[in-house]
């Protein structure tokens, strides 16, 4: 049989999409057909978000994204400006990047293994990657260290992920230069979690409850809805840049209809981009497309593009043309960390 070490070698690096422009590549797909021209379409209306002054942009956020070597991307996004808020699975925020942000790594693995002998190893494995489960144990723990530590009462998932980003400031900062977390708590970009219990910080909810039974936190998925929507009603428009689907695209797309019935008239969102490989044919909220959503009154269809291609192919073209094109220079920060 096989050690962990045996396994836990090859360590995954995220791609860094300042080093490479991919303005020409980019250009040159709208002269192609099928995805590479709608890829060409979704770089450009992102990039138009940047360039509308008006525009704040949210970040959606589902599968196993940093695991795979996208955080950097995300990181580079919040650094220089280019997105206004984030909404995401936990997996994503919390055990992909605070577990590496406490100095755990997402190692490259194949999907022709013994899941077995892996379970025995203490081993986790996400499609190609693993991940060391004692480790990952680290992470269920330190949540729950943090809510041991914050006054009993329901906070809204932002709420609670600033408190990750006080955590890692008040011990030293995080181990790796690239946290989300991070960057968003120092550049008051606020970083939404609706199913906040559905990753590491459910476990830490778990253990905070069983110990402090009737004096503890717990998280308010409405004010999580409320507090998003405010962005919204702050914003004369919005655009979304939604990678894969799940609740933070149902969630994103909603605010508007609850603006709308907040203060009547609410502009639907401008612009929307989606990189998804679901198939709309069943009905599937992560499959609908975006002109499915403007019949509720989510989504306008002048400036929307869906992407039919696997994140980790389309989301660093698409972000690296909008970087090297560099019209986030250009935008103020609308911190809005800041309105809460």
């Amino acid at each position: 049989m096989s050690e962990k070490k045996d396994y836990l070698k090859k360590v995954v690096k995220h791609i860094d999409i300042k080093e490479h422009n991919v303005i020409n590549l980019v250009d040159s797909m709208e002269h192609m057909a099928f995805t590479a021209k709608d890829l060409n379409r979704a770089a450009n209306i992102y990039d138009m978000m940047l360039k509308d002054k008006d525009c704040a942009v949210i970040l959606t956020l589902a599968g196993s994204l940093f695991s795979a070597g996208l955080k950097k991307v995300v990181y580079d996004m919040i650094m220089n400006n280019m997105v206004d808020a984030i909404v995401s699975t936990g997996a994503v925020i919390v055990d992909q990047d605070f577990f590496e942000a406490l100095g755990f790594k997402h190692y490259l693995g194949t999907k022709f293994v013994d899941d077995n002998e892996l379970r025995d190893l203490h081993i986790d494995r996400i499609y190609d990657t693993f991940i060391d489960e004692d480790e990952l144990r680290i992470c269920d723990d330190t949540t729950a260290l943090i809510f041991d530590s914050m006054k009993p009462g329901a906070y809204s998932s932002r709420e609670f992920l600033c408190e990750f980003g006080k955590y890692l400031d008040e011990n030293g900062g995080p181990k790796v230069e690239d946290s989300v977390i991070y960057a968003a708590y120092k550049k008051n970009v606020p970083i939404f979690v609706p199913a906040f219990s559905d990753c590491s910080a459910g476990f830490g909810f778990v253990m905070h409850q069983h110990k402090n039974k009737g004096n503890h936190v717990s998280c308010d998925s409405g004010k999580d809805f409320y507090e998003l929507t405010q962005i919204k009603l702050h914003s004369k428009e919005t655009g979304i840049f939604m990678i894969g689907g799940g609740v933070p695209k149902n969630f994103t797309q909603d605010i508007v209809v609850a603006a709308d019935i907040l203060q009547e008239d609410a502009n639907m969102h401008k612009y929307a981009v989606q990189i998804t490989v679901a198939d709309e044919r069943d009905g599937a909220l992560s499959g609908s497309t975006l002109k499915e959503a403007s019949s509720w009154g989510k989504v306008s269809t002048t400036y929307e593009q869906m992407v039919y291609a696997e994140a980790t192919l389309a989301m660093p073209l698409i972000a690296g043309y909008a970087y090297h094109k560099g019209n986030w220079k250009n935008r103020e920060s609308r911190e809005f960390q800041k309105i809460y």
